[in-house]
């Protein structure tokens, strides 16, 4: 079963629909959606190679806008949209922990590590941003710096050692798998108990 759905997540991302997916992914992703658009991008990439840095630069436009909509969210909606989005994913507690820490630098500062690599969650601190009321034109160049770089840096590896990786993930897909489970949960970990 792992196999298929592999192959099939390989296939969807030689699909010529493949972009419009990952910029929908990315989008969502930065707002109200829990599954990160690297989910997509790798596959696609590795597929790919020669369009490496234009998916970063779609990942990247799409998942700043749908940061700017978790802004707004949070800014304009937060008790009647942004809030029963965060109990719906069971985020609010996080929200309102992150929240205690402290003001816009703070926030700001959380904003690029989770741009980098996903902590706290994205969607979380979008709508943080916007709640807050940290400077949109500020949000906006922090959420472009940190998530490009993020994208950039992907695709610079995987256009590199795409082969490589892609070879090295069809011969060990179990443990590829294995591992991915155990980073998922020690992420979920980090994230609900630090």
């Amino acid at each position: 079963m792992l196999r298929r759905l592999y192959d099939w997540t390989m296939s969807l991302a030689g699909r010529p629909t493949a972009e419009v997916w990952l910029a929908l992914i990315a989008f969502i992703e930065s707002s109200v959606f829990l599954v990160p658009a690297d989910v997509l991008f790798v596959p696609m990439a590795i597929a790919r190679p020669e369009r490496a840095y234009r998916y970063a630069i779609v990942a990247t436009v799409f998942s700043v806008l749908g940061g700017i909509a978790g802004w707004y969210l949070g800014h304009y909606a937060f008790e009647g949209v942004a809030k029963p989005i965060l109990q719906f994913y069971g985020k609010l507690d996080d929200f309102e922990r992150l929240s205690a820490w402290g003001g816009p630098n703070a926030i700001l500062l959380m904003l690029v590590t989770s741009g980098l690599a996903h902590l706290p969650p994205i969607k979380v601190v979008t709508i943080l941003s916007g709640a807050a009321g940290v400077n949109l034109w500020l949000f906006i160049a922090s959420a472009i710096l940190a998530r490009g770089a993020r994208f950039v840096a992907l695709a610079w590896l995987l256009k590199r050692y795409g082969e490589d990786i892609r070879h090295f993930i069809e011969k060990r897909l179990g443990q590829v798998a294995g591992a991915i489970a155990v980073a998922i949960i020690l992420l979920f970990a980090a994230t609900r108990f630090l």
